[in-house]
């Protein structure tokens, strides 16, 4: 999962939050005696790139150690996992993974690259980026229960919009609620996407947090439910799935950590200590909520079960709705 930010805040922010990574030599190195290594799948100042960038700088001042942030952007994270994949299982690299590199490829190619439970060490979930049920402002619905009457009782009327794996098969799972199945049209990024949704071409989308906000303040669309476990600051009028009582919205586009296979327990341990110091950090915490983002770590044990969990979630969904992805 990958958006662009748009915030002039977080750009100028880039550079020196990356000279601030790079801490003096003579700092600890960990275990490993190296300096720790964060490899990201995206291009520099994209969301998942800010957001690591955030997270290893309060890293790095929990661990006492370099971190240094390396991208190794293409082929849907492969490039990246890959990296990770190969390095030396002594703490020193890690990878900053989403659900597109750790769900989307391994299940859905027909020849995956990587077993994402045997080729990798879960460490910590970093959290989720905000996404919202998008509609155009033209649409004649007020809530979510408005909108899936509409959609259900005009069948072929209405169409979708996607610009990643986990904004289609959210979209899938919120309609098979009420058995409702409509065309989707699949788009590069949100922004393409979000120029169809205002014109009425498209007529719902589930959308990242970069660009919604700025559209509904706009009065260009309505967000009606946020895939979020709570309500996000961005948007805090729109309700959760869960409190709508639609519990079957399961798929939703995370990030977190992950060594490569067979690291030991104690430098994950380690590891995972930091992470989660460091996401409860305040300032941290206030900088990933500005993006949209919303922060939690977790034990070793909690983040392989919850990356089960959507790994299943999406590999079920994929097959009850016989979805092929190119």
């Amino acid at each position: 999962m990958e958006k662009k930010i748009g915030r002039r805040q977080a750009l100028q922010g880039l550079a020196a939050s990356a000279a601030s990574l790079a801490l003096p030599a003579a700092l600890a190195q960990g275990a490993s005696g190296k300096p720790l290594r964060v490899v990201v799948g995206f291009t520099a100042g994209g969301a998942a790139d800010v957001m690591t960038r955030i997270i290893a700088k309060g890293l790095a001042a929990e661990l006492g150690q370099q971190v240094i942030v390396d991208n190794k952007p293409g082929a849907d994270g492969i490039i990246s996992a890959q990296e990770v994949m190969r390095a030396p299982a002594d703490g020193s690299t890690i990878l900053m993974g989403t659900n597109t590199a750790m769900v989307a490829v391994p299940s859905l190619r027909p020849n995956p690259p990587y077993d994402p439970f045997k080729a990798f060490t879960p460490i910590s979930s970093a959290g989720e980026f905000s996404m919202f049920l998008a509609v155009p402002a033209s649409l004649p619905v007020k809530n979510l229960a408005e909108f899936l009457d509409l959609v259900a009782a005009n069948p072929g009327k209405y169409s979708s919009a996607s610009s990643n794996s986990a904004a289609e098969l959210a979209m899938l799972q919120l309609l098979s609620t009420r058995g409702i199945k409509v065309v989707n049209a699949r788009y590069k990024g949100d922004a393409p996407a979000f120029t169809d949704l205002v014109s009425g071409q498209i007529h719902m989308m589930f959308s990242t947090g970069t660009l919604t906000p700025t559209y509904v303040k706009e009065g260009k669309i309505k967000a009606l439910v946020t895939l979020l476990p709570k309500r996000s600051p961005l948007l805090p009028d729109v309700p959760t799935a869960s409190e709508l009582g639609i519990g079957k919205l399961t798929i939703t586009p995370w990030a977190g950590f992950f060594g490569p296979a067979g690291m030991p327990a104690d430098v994950t341990e380690k590891l995972s200590a930091g992470l989660r110091a460091a996401l409860a950090r305040p300032d941290v915490r206030e900088q990933l909520v500005g993006q949209g983002f919303s922060s939690y770590g977790m034990t070793p044990a909690e983040f392989t079960a919850f990356f089960k969990r959507q790994y299943d979630g999406f590999v079920a969904t994929v097959r009850e709705n016989n979805v092929k992805f190119d």
